[in-house]
């Protein structure tokens, strides 16, 4: 069999384009153009109004909840099964992140689960599109539009999803990205912000930029804000690899069709489910639920190296957020304030059952 493709991809495109920025002697974004143009570039890709480059994916979420406004004391609703940045990003505002299960087909947030843990002190809901699938991005709009909360698309997996024709990241008040080396489109590491809203824009570009606003003195600083900028050496890959997005995004979808067509067959494997209204999926990761009774009781650890013998590449799930060792040994309350740390640990009670499933 012929061996899968190296990952990341690059040509001479990205090569040039890194000669370039070196020649110039212009690496930091402030002065520079590259990051600047990639904003905008991947901004009107996913069909935004504004799109702001950062260090990571995590600052991304980390910079979404600051220009939102959550702080200690409020909550903010997280699937359970996610990568534990959706999480974090959380607990770094002094926030809440409370858990609810994902759906058994998708393992996309459930919009039933997450407005049954709406409270008063709920900011916001972060929408995770697992593996490149969509969330129900139309229930969940109408239970943040509901509750007047906001919604967070976390679409770290998933460059050039679409939900019902339109791009995903800003179909909420706001999105993320990660270009992180695993991901979709890559640079080692980087994140995006993206968003329709002038004023939640104006307010994410300052927090990112050490709280400057834009047109005032360098040395001005108006509200919190950190570094998380992103360098221009990283904004010129990724106006490269935004270029060949498409054409990887159809060969994907390609490979999906035909996997989701013959893994349909074998007992004891079910692929991921494709809502009709997700009309893209990004394929971050191909998904699909191994069912170890219909194998004889084999460890899905033992299933994946039978697989990785066959020079497959594949790996297990992340674990669902509340059977982390952070949450279960009670670390993440450090991050509460001391009047809410007693009633944190409630929602761990829950006992996530398609969370559960497809994570083992």
């Amino acid at each position: 069999a012929e061996p899968f493709p190296l990952w990341p991809q690059y040509d001479e495109k990205e090569r040039q384009a890194l000669i370039e920025v070196l020649e110039s002697r212009v690496w930091w974004r402030t002065p520079g153009t590259r990051t600047l143009e990639f904003e905008r570039k991947f901004a009107m890709y996913h069909q935004a109004k504004h799109g702001i480059a950062v260090t990571n994916g995590t600052a991304a979420l980390e910079v979404t909840l600051a220009a939102l406004g959550v702080g200690p004391g409020d909550e903010v609703i997280v699937p359970d099964f996610t990568f534990v940045a959706t999480a974090s990003a959380v607990l770094a505002a002094g926030a809440l992140p409370v858990l609810a299960d994902v759906t058994p087909d998708t393992y996309c947030l459930d919009p039933k689960e997450a407005e049954e843990k709406v409270t008063k002190r709920t900011k916001a809901i972060i929408a995770v599109h697992m593996g490149g699938h969509a969330a129900d991005l139309d229930r969940l709009l109408n239970i943040a539009r509901k509750h007047r909360i906001r919604l967070v698309e976390d679409s770290a997996h998933a460059h050039g999803t679409e939900w019902n024709g339109k791009k995903v990241g800003a179909i909420g008040d706001i999105g993320t990205f990660s270009f992180q080396a695993s991901k979709l489109m890559t640079a080692g590491e980087g994140g995006m912000i993206i968003t329709n809203d002038d004023h939640l824009e104006r307010m994410a570009r300052s927090i990112h930029d050490c709280g400057r606003m834009p047109g005032e003195w360098f040395y001005s600083h108006f509200i919190y804000g950190s570094n998380y900028r992103l360098s221009e050496w990283q904004g010129a890959i990724l106006t490269q690899q935004l270029s060949r997005l498409d054409q990887q995004a159809s060969l994907r979808t390609k490979n999906a069709d035909y996997l989701d067509s013959a893994l349909s067959e074998i007992e004891g494997i079910t692929p991921q489910n494709h809502d009709f209204r997700c009309t893209r999926n990004g394929h971050y990761a191909y998904i699909f639920h191994y069912d170890r009774r219909a194998f004889d009781g084999v460890p899905i650890k033992l299933f994946i190296e039978a697989l990785e013998a066959e020079g497959i590449p594949t790996q297990a799930s992340y674990p669902p957020l509340h059977e982390l060792e952070l949450f279960r040994s009670g670390q993440y309350v450090k991050r509460l304030p001391k009047e809410v740390r007693r009633n944190a640990r409630a929602a761990l009670k829950d006992r996530f059952p398609n969370s559960r499933r497809g994570a083992w």
